[in-house]
């Protein structure tokens, strides 16, 4: 077999080719559709604006390169009404930077604006004058770091009624050295989504190094998957005046941009949970959070999650690492005048904890259906199944009971095993009057107890996220799978930047689901998903060795091959039975596998001889031989020949 497949991989064999580019300015807004292509690099002379009815096309592989200023002047922002469609890919991903970005990391932010979106769901904001504290479609808020040009400026503005807005997408897009500075307290974070609604697909997404906030999120049902936020000068990710959305597979790696102040150079808080403004209001932040990978700075830190606000989220199966003061800290206000948690017949901080996630109070009608928020069971606010390594405070988070036995979470002291593969750090150095010290290579694919944590030999359903169309069930802890593969690998800054180099198989990308973004339907429920990964180097003559782990023991399958990808859905024999086809049919081949009594299957095989930059596009399907099981997939994995 392994002949055989050296042998038809060394056939199938595609050409690619370049072309050359050239400088466009853009110094006027965009009020009729329009494609950027990627032959041509894009230079932002101010703030733009994707004007309501327009639509703003942005082909994979291109790059929006501003000419960096002492303010950062180039800046994009997407009005509500209008459209962005930047669809990347890994192997061409669409790049926000400065044209002084030279493909290495420095200490620098603040050298351009950012992008911004703005859409029509659902917002709480008290600052706006005729908002009202209950959910309502006329309520609207300013985007912070935007100026309007007069009073009837409507292009700042974003919130409205609709829950199910569709602003586009962002798809494997690298977000670098950004965050204009307007004014004290007012500047630009790396991404910021105002209302955006469930319907806008945002995943692979990477910021880095910023001035202010990494991602920040101003209420709607946008959901996230596959990000990373890296040296943020302020908060990581942020979210306030009631986001209802969903996350997983989230990377943070807190450090700094600038010498500057905490908040304005050196990171602030790992993730920021803000309810509503005031904290009566409605909407309130109610946010389920899966698969993320922490690392806090030890030495000279702030916490790993602050609430504010009513605030109700839910971490599961996650990662905390290098935390240098709380994993869970009650900020309770955001100083922007909110009167925190128990305002006004509210719920107080420690009722969070312990009140179901559907049976909340009602203030201002705040107890919203279960389609408009981003959880589906336990309690309003919780960590479980989660690892939390070298921790300078749980004070707080044993006060909530974080680390009592149902909750399957795990404190480990430094003299521990690292619950992921490797962790370096630069010497420390002093940086906004905060010693600090910078992460320069990071393998974050979970090792030891973090593999194995939320297995799917686990009879606790609950350990795996819900099926909700959204949501992997991943039985392991963190933001990357135990395999092979990286999600962040080629298309990221942190990998170009080498940051990853060394430490991930950077020969072998995890495209999540699909390299489209088709999301798995298997018939199982509560097992959590395959794992498919590769290790070794695909250069001619180099030794790969192919992984499947967590599938169903004794089982047999296909391993899917291809040299493209076309996701086809596959209809199963019953109602709710479908599974996603992601390499193409017409340009692939199939292996046939069987796992072992665990549920493993691996075997070596030689890498053959093709050029350099061959992808090669791999899934894998399982009989599912559980009652009523039909057909198990993996996620998607690309190789690239070295």
């Amino acid at each position: 077999m392994r002949t055989n497949l050296s042998m038809l991989l060394t056939g199938a064999v595609l050409a690619a080719a370049a072309s050359a580019q050239g400088t466009v300015v853009v110094n006027s807004d965009i009020s009729t559709s329009t494609t950027w292509t990627a032959n041509n690099t894009y230079d932002l002379a101010r703030q733009i604006y994707v004007l309501p009815g327009a639509t703003l096309t942005i082909e994979a592989g291109t790059r929006i390169a501003s000419t960096a200023s002492a303010n950062g002047s180039g800046s994009l922002a997407v009005a509500k009404g209008a459209q962005i469609l930047a669809k990347g890919t890994v192997d061409a991903p669409i790049v926000f930077t400065s044209s002084n970005d030279n493909g290495s990391w420095r200490e620098a932010a603040n050298e351009w604006g950012n992008v911004t979106i703005m859409g029509d769901g659902y917002v709480s904001e008290n600052a706006t004058p005729g908002n009202v504290a209950s959910c309502n479609a006329s309520n609207v808020a300013q985007m912070e770091g935007l100026t309007p040009s007069g009073p009837n400026d409507t292009r700042v503005l974003y919130g409205g009624g609709n829950d199910d807005d569709d602003s586009g997408c962002l798809e494997y897009v690298s977000i670098r050295f950004g965050g204009r500075v307007v004014g004290l307290n007012n500047e630009l974070n790396g991404l910021s989504l105002g209302g955006i609604g469930r319907e806008t697909d945002i995943h692979h997404v990477e910021i880095m190094n910023n001035v202010d906030d990494g991602i920040e999120i101003w209420g709607g049902t946008v959901n996230l998957k596959y990000f990373a936020i890296w040296n943020i000068g302020d908060d990581s990710l942020d979210f306030d005046q009631g986001w209802r959305g969903k996350g997983q597979f989230g990377l943070i790696v807190q450090g700094y941009s600038l010498d500057a102040s905490q908040g304005s150079g050196v990171g602030d808080n790992c993730i920021e949970h803000d309810g509503a403004e005031d904290s009566d209001w409605c909407p309130r932040s109610q946010v389920a959070l899966y698969n993320m990978t922490v690392i806090g700075q030890f030495l000279d830190g702030d916490h790993a999650t602050a609430w504010r606000d009513n605030a109700r989220v839910q971490h599961s199966n996650s990662i905390f690492i290098d935390i240098g003061d709380d994993l869970v800290r009650f900020d309770n206000v955001d100083g922007d005048g909110a009167n925190g948690y128990g305002h006004n017949g509210t719920l107080s901080w420690p009722q969070h904890w312990t009140t179901d996630w559907n049976m909340g109070d009602n203030v201002n009608g705040a107890r919203l259906p279960a389609a408009s928020i981003g959880q589906a069971s336990g309690k309003l606010c919780s960590m479980t199944n989660t690892i939390a390594y070298n921790i300078a405070d749980v004070t707080e988070a044993n006060a909530r009971g974080v680390f009592a036995a149902g909750n399957n979470n795990s404190l480990l002291t430094a003299s521990a095993a690292l619950p992921i593969r490797a962790l370096n750090r630069a010497m420390p150095v002093i940086k906004g009057g905060k010693l600090m010290e910078q992460v320069i290579g990071l393998d974050p694919r979970p090792a030891g107890l973090a593999a194995t944590k939320c297995t799917r030999r686990d009879t606790n359903g609950a350990r795996f996220a819900p099926k909700d169309g959204f949501f992997n069930s991943a039985a392991f802890c963190g933001a990357f799978r135990p395999g092979g593969a990286a999600w962040d690998a080629q298309w990221t800054a942190a990998y170009e930047f080498g940051f990853r180099s060394g430490f991930s198989s950077d020969d072998h990308v995890d495209l999540g689901d699909c390299g489209e973004f088709f999301a798995m339907q298997p018939a199982r429920d509560g097992g959590g998903e395959v794992n498919l990964g590769f290790e070794g180097a695909t250069t001619s003559g180099g030794t790969v060795q192919f992984n499947v782990t967590n599938a169903p023991p004794s089982t047999v399958g296909a391993w899917q091959i291809s040299f493209a990808v076309a996701p086809t859905t596959v209809p199963g024999p019953s109602a709710g039975q479908a599974f996603t086809l992601c390499p193409s049919i017409a340009l692939g081949f199939n292996v046939g596998i069987a796992t072992n009594a665990n549920g493993e299957f691996s075997f070596s095989f030689p890498w053959p001889n093709v050029p350099s930059g061959t992808g090669l596009y791999s899934q894998v399907f399982l009989a599912d031989p559980t009652p009523g099981g039909f057909v198990i997939g993996s996620n998607t994995v690309q190789s690239i020949a070295r």
